[in-house]
């Protein structure tokens, strides 16, 4: 006797990846999952690489991460992925500090994001 199968957290035609420690904001990663949301996949892949923010690159190995697990856990189309859902949450935030004028002492916040990718095949119209 072994445990059961886990049920699906998503659709039978969706697949996800999350990327958890993130050293940027989440504001600031936000902007960037943004810019993909609802788009195709190798629309979305095309901007992340143009892209001239940092974080781009790390949301773009999340959305190849979710592609991948797509077509091999999922067997979806690669071709017929869309972003359905791409949101961030906020991790741990590091607290450093800096020495001031007069003994005082300033906090330096260095907060950490996760991302989740969601990625969904829709059949195109014709």
């Amino acid at each position: 006797m072994g445990k059961g199968r886990n049920p699906r957290r998503v659709a039978d035609n969706e697949a996800m990846a999350r990327t958890r420690m993130l050293r940027t904001s989440p504001q600031k990663l936000n902007l960037v999952a943004a810019m993909i949301r609802g788009k195709k996949v190798e629309k979305a892949m095309s901007e992340l690489a143009f892209s001239k923010r940092r974080i781009a690159i790390d949301v773009r190995k999340c959305l190849q991460a979710a592609v991948a697990n797509a077509e091999n856990n999922h067997s979806l189309d690669v071709d017929e992925l869309v972003v359905a859902e791409a949101y961030v949450g906020k991790n741990l935030v590091m607290k450093r500090g800096r020495p001031r004028a007069r003994g005082r002492f300033g906090r330096i916040k260095k907060p950490f994001s996760e991302l989740t990718i969601k990625v969904r095949q829709v059949e195109e119209q014709a």
